[in-house]
């Protein structure tokens, strides 16, 4: 971890100065977020959403810099590392990427688990969110701001032929995150699952070290993986959670009325992030379809035996994870059933 912060605060002399100039010195704090996306993705709008209202809101005190990329760290063990060392201060990771650190919050990737954006979006936004976080500051972890959404949601990509059933994925090499319950997913649905970091993606698809992907459409489009990607069958089995975390040092080194204003930044980023995903998706559906990619939607059968191969995955997390996780799990699917239901009164008083 020495040799990664040393790397990393040379690169920052680089990067911040030329990028900066003397204006990073005028501030009180120097706020550095890093994502591992393009200049295309969600993450980078919300980040400059961030930065513009904590900049102007703090009249100044508070300076962010934005590192798109892999400018600073490669994948999401090193950014997180770098995280906690506070030579980066925020941080947008995924579920699968924070397992590294917090294997348990794969909780959040069980397949199946909510229905449609609506719920996913209250889950993330309600009390949910504050137990993720005290349970993450309680194992000596950074702060996690806020959850928003990162590409909509996952659905099962490939280079060779339409998928309608788990029995079309056998022999399937899919790209994971290095993540035991996405491998695990992978495998019980008879494909192979094949780890690659994301900067790697597009190269491993193009040499055939991976027959696909499992990720939403924007990705698919953004980091132009539909030149190799063919077929996409949108069984949407989980919603890609983006957290964004924040070292606890840097946070607790803001005055009150500082975090306030941090606080309310990354209200403005959850909009942009859970907002452009649903809009770029139209676009990308059709950049898909003009490239020659086949898109299949499963009837309610087929999802249904998606299910039902996904199905031992619950077993598999609390028998992994064990009380910790079951806790985990229970809190969870408790803020999904809260969510349904809130949404359904709403409806009932509109109908």
């Amino acid at each position: 971890m020495k040799r990664l912060i040393a790397v990393v605060a040379s690169c920052l002399l680089v990067f911040g100065a030329a990028a900066f100039g003397a204006t990073a010195f005028a501030a009180d704090h120097t706020l550095r977020i890093v994502h591992l996306s393009n200049t295309n993705d969600e993450d980078y709008d919300g980040a400059l959403t961030f930065k513009d209202y904590v900049e102007a809101h703090s009249n100044g005190t508070i300076s962010v810099e934005i590192f798109p990329g892999a400018q600073l760290c490669g994948n999401a063990g090193e950014c997180y590392e770098a995280t906690q060392g506070n030579i980066i201060q925020i941080h947008q990771m995924t579920i699968g990427g924070i397992s590294v650190a917090f294997p348990e919050l794969q909780v959040m990737d069980l397949p199946y688990m909510m229905d449609n954006d609506a719920v996913a979006e209250e889950v993330l936004t309600g009390p949910f969110l504050n137990d993720l976080r005290q349970h993450v500051l309680k194992k000596g972890g950074p702060r996690v701001m806020t959850m928003t959404n990162t590409g909509g949601w996952r659905n099962i990509a490939n280079t060779k032929r339409p998928i309608k059933s788990p029995a079309d994925m056998k022999g399937l090499r899919i790209r994971t995150i290095n993540s035991p319950l996405q491998q695990t997913l992978v495998a019980n649905m008879g494909a192979s699952a094949t780890p690659v970091a994301w900067p790697e993606v597009y190269t491993s698809l193009a040499t055939g070290v991976i027959d696909g992907s499992k990720n939403g459409i924007t990705d698919i489009v953004g980091m132009k993986f539909h030149e190799h990607i063919k077929y996409l069958t949108l069984d949407g089995h989980a919603y890609m959670t983006s957290l964004w975390i924040m070292n606890e040092d840097a946070y607790q080194a803001l005055d009150d009325a500082q975090k306030r204003v941090v606080n309310d930044g990354f209200r403005h980023l959850g909009q942009i992030c859970f907002a452009f995903p649903k809009r770029r998706a139209i676009e990308a559906y059709e950049a898909f379809k003009k490239a020659g990619g086949k898109i299949y939607v499963p009837t309610a059968a087929e999802k249904d035996a998606f299910r039902k191969a996904a199905s031992p995955l619950k077993k598999w997390y609390t028998d992994k994870y064990g009380a910790e996780g079951a806790d985990l799990l229970k809190k969870y699917e408790a803020a999904i059933q809260a969510a349904e239901a809130k949404l359904a009164a709403q409806l009932k008083t509109n109908m």
